[in-house]
């Protein structure tokens, strides 16, 4: 039976390999990164009340999913001019690249924020500034993301869609679909989505959360994705996964979040879905979601699927490697940092003596 000293060495050499690896973040939202004390600040700047008195300690105490989106609701309602966008863009990349994240793909919601008087030009003006000066202090390249709240319904997605390609600076790289999936099926949005992709666009969706693996088909067959956010319903259809798998959809699973806010809260469970999308072949990348509400980090979501989903250094080293082949890089530079990083992280596990074949490239 291993001793304390062997299972405290194995954990410390665990989290520095997690640390060591380099890492792609596609499935994080801007307003759901606020930590506790920045949306506290900006709170008091534009005089917003929050429960429990305004004190950072109890905000982002979720029961429920429902609780988790009213701090969200706030989060976006103290965010109401350029510098703001710029503060959270900059403290959320920063945070990323402290997990040695070397390439981020990240999302906002106009729409709420255009509800609070804040001009679509001042969002993006704030948040491109902060990308340009967080690849200067880190060297961490990124991209943005914006997301449509599918609760508005399918109608005014003509209306987002012209605002977005109306404005398009190259940091601008794709659309989602977010929030809660019913009572709107992915399939209502196909007009949305076939002209972002004529545009040129990345097209992902957040299905499977909540809703049905119907919805992952739709998005899949009728959107045109091929990368789905969450999408851990999946499971509930061999024949669906098989089919992503063949086809290499990628899924951009958030630990934390599905512990938190889905119905599969315990992460040590056989048939918890991101264990069984792994095990089952998909191409699964690993993400934070909305890190400063749910108080993790990119680090510390390698950790859950090392500690609790039986995932082994390699395959930690080949999640890593699905960021890259998920992204939306050009596939230039997508196909030359996939070699880069196979070499790396195959020397990684050489000096960390895991003892394992090494990642071959594919």
């Amino acid at each position: 039976m291993p001793s304390n000293v062997e299972d405290n060495e194995k954990m410390d050499k665990l989290r520095r390999f997690v640390q060591a690896i380099p890492k792609v973040e596609l499935h994080v939202h801007l307003e759901g990164a606020l930590s506790a004390n920045t949306l506290v600040e900006l709170a008091r700047k534009h005089r917003i009340s929050l429960p429990h008195d305004g004190g950072a300690d109890r905000l982002f105490d979720f029961q429920e999913l429902e609780d988790f989106f009213l701090v969200y609701e706030l989060a976006c309602q103290s965010m109401r001019d350029r510098s703001d966008f710029y503060r959270v863009t900059y403290e959320t990349l920063r945070r990323c690249a402290e997990s040695n994240a070397r390439y981020v793909e990240f999302f906002f919601n106009p729409q709420t924020h255009l509800s609070f008087g804040v001009s679509y030009a001042e969002m993006l003006a704030g948040i491109v500034d902060a990308m340009t000066d967080v690849k200067a202090a880190y060297g961490l390249r990124s991209g943005v993301i914006p997301a449509y709240d599918r609760r508005l319904g399918p109608e005014p997605g003509a209306a987002f869609l012209d605002m977005v390609l109306g404005e398009r600076p190259k940091e601008v790289i794709g659309i989602g679909i977010d929030y809660l999936e019913h009572p709107h099926n992915p399939a209502v949005f196909e007009a949305m989505y076939a002209r972002a992709r004529h545009a040129g666009l990345g097209v992902t969706a957040h299905v499977g959360f909540r809703g049905p693996a119907e919805h992952v088909w739709e998005a899949v067959d009728i959107l045109g994705c091929r990368r789905i956010d969450h999408g851990y319903h999946i499971v509930d259809d061999p024949a669906l996964m098989a089919r992503c798998r063949d086809a290499q959809v990628g899924f951009t699973c958030c630990p934390t979040s599905a512990i938190m806010a889905s119905v599969w809260r315990n992460p040590d469970a056989l048939d918890h879905p991101i264990r069984r999308m792994v095990e089952s072949g998909l191409i699964v990348t690993v993400n934070t979601d909305d890190p400063g509400l749910f108080r993790t980090s990119l680090n510390d979501e390698f950790m859950i699927l090392a500690r609790h989903m039986n995932v082994d250094f390699k395959m930690l080293g080949e999640i890593a490697l699905n960021g890259l082949r998920m992204s939306w890089l050009d596939s230039s530079t997508r196909h030359a940092t996939i070699g880069e990083w196979t070499r790396e992280i195959n020397e990684l596990l050489r000096t960390f003596d895991i003892g394992t074949p090494p990642i071959g490239m594919h």
